[in-house]
């Protein structure tokens, strides 16, 4: 696992060690940047379908789908 040094300024710093008790913290960080990194490549998902959205020929058929069931 690579390390990473990281600058928080006071109130961030305080939050943290509200949300997060000492020895979760680090777990916390890396929990909230893959979140990030998630929602990026989500967001870049979306946006490129805008861009180019599926034909009706390449949009799947959900008129027969079935019932999901867990």
């Amino acid at each position: 696992m690579q390390s990473l040094l990281v600058q928080l300024d006071d109130p961030t710093y305080r939050a943290l060690n509200r949300v997060a008790a000492k020895r979760k913290r680090a777990e916390f960080v890396r929990a909230a940047i893959r979140k990030a990194i998630r929602e990026t490549e989500e967001t870049r998902t979306k946006l490129a379908y805008l861009r180019q959205p599926d034909s009706e020929n390449e949009a799947d058929d959900w008129a027969n789908a079935e019932e999901w069931k867990a």
